[in-house]
C-alpha cells in the first residue's frame, strides 16, 4: 500500500505534464501556421477570416509581439468596407486599432481624421435642419455627443438649442401679452434656422403689433418704466424702412434709435430707445 500511495503523484505529475506539453506544442504549432492562413486569407479577400487570424496570432506570438504586415492591410481593407456600409462606429473602431498599431501609417491617421470630421459635418447638417437627437446620435459613434466638462460638440450643440428654445417661448408669451418690442427682442435673439422658421408667424404678429402702436402706446409699449423719450412716429418710421431694405427688426430698433441720437436701454427683459 505504501508503495501505490507513492507511485500514484508521479503517474499523476507525469500525465499533468504530458497534457501542458501537448496544448504547448499545439500552441506552437498553431502560431507557425497563423501567418500563412493570415496571408491566405487576405489574398483571397476574406477580410473576417484574416483579422480573425491576426488577433490569434497577437494573442499568441511569443517573438516579441511582431505582426504581420497583412494585419494593417487587413484592418485598413475592414475599416474602409464597414464605412461604406455606413457601420460608422465599428469602421471608426478599427481605424483607430490600425492608428495605434505598429503598421499604422500617417495615411491611416489622416483617414481616421477625415471620417470624423465627415460625421462632424453630417451631425452639423442635421442639427440646422432641426435634427438634434439624430445629431446626437451621430456624434455618439465616435464620443462627442457628451462630455462630463460640457466640452462635446454634442454639449455645444444641445446648449444652443435649448437657448433657441427658450427664447421661442418667450417671444410667444410675450407677444401673447402684447409687450410687442421685448417680444422683438426676444426674436432677434433667435440665430438657428430651424427655431427661426418655427417662430415664423410670431415674428408677423409682432410686426403687426408694432405698427399699430400709436401715440404714448408706442412710447410706453408696456415697458412701464422704460419708455421711449425720442420721437416715437420718427423711431418707427425709420425702424418700418430698414425693415423695408432687409435688416432684421431688432437691428433696424437699434439702426434709428442711434440715428435719433438716442441710446438702447435694456433693464432685464425690457428695453427702449432714450437720449
Amino acid at each position: 500500500m505504501a508503495l501505490r500511495r507513492h507511485r500514484l503523484p508521479r503517474f499523476w505529475l507525469g500525465l499533468t505534464l504530458g497534457l501542458v506539453a501537448t496544448v504547448v506544442a499545439g500552441a506552437y504549432w498553431w502560431e507557425r501556421q497563423l501567418p500563412r492562413r493570415l496571408e491566405e486569407a487576405s489574398a483571397r479577400g476574406d477580410l473576417d477570416a484574416c483579422l480573425r487570424y491576426s488577433g490569434q496570432l497577437g494573442a499568441l506570438s511569443w517573438l516579441g509581439g511582431r505582426i504581420p504586415q497583412e494585419q494593417g492591410n487587413c484592418r485598413r481593407r475592414k475599416a474602409q468596407q464597414l464605412w461604406h456600409q455606413q457601420r460608422w462606429r465599428e469602421a471608426l473602431q478599427l481605424q483607430l486599432q490600425l492608428v495605434n498599431s505598429s503598421t499604422g501609417s500617417e495615411t491611416d491617421r489622416q483617414q481616421l481624421l477625415t471620417w470624423q470630421q465627415q460625421l462632424q459635418q453630417q451631425a452639423l447638417a442635421l442639427y440646422q435642419e432641426g435634427g438634434l437627437e439624430q445629431a446626437l446620435a451621430l456624434l455618439a459613434v465616435m464620443g462627442e455627443d457628451r462630455r462630463a466638462d460640457g466640452s462635446a460638440l454634442g454639449d455645444r450643440l444641445r446648449e444652443a438649442w435649448n437657448r433657441n428654445r427658450l427664447q421661442a417661448e418667450r417671444a410667444d408669451r410675450l407677444a401673447a401679452e402684447q409687450r410687442w418690442w421685448e417680444a422683438l427682442d426676444a426674436l432677434t435673439r433667435i440665430d438657428h434656422p430651424f427655431w427661426k422658421q418655427r417662430t415664423q408667424a410670431t415674428r408677423e404678429r409682432v410686426r403687426a403689433g408694432i405698427s399699430s402702436l400709436e401715440g404714448r402706446e408706442r412710447e410706453h409699449d408696456s415697458h412701464g418704466s422704460l419708455p421711449h423719450t425720442v420721437e416715437a412716429d420718427r423711431l418707427d418710421a425709420l425702424v418700418q424702412q430698414r425693415i423695408a431694405a432687409g435688416m432684421d427688426e431688432w437691428s433696424a430698433f437699434q439702426s434709428a434709435c442711434r440715428e435719433l441720437g438716442g441710446r438702447v436701454v435694456e433693464a432685464g427683459p425690457e428695453s427702449a430707445c432714450q437720449r
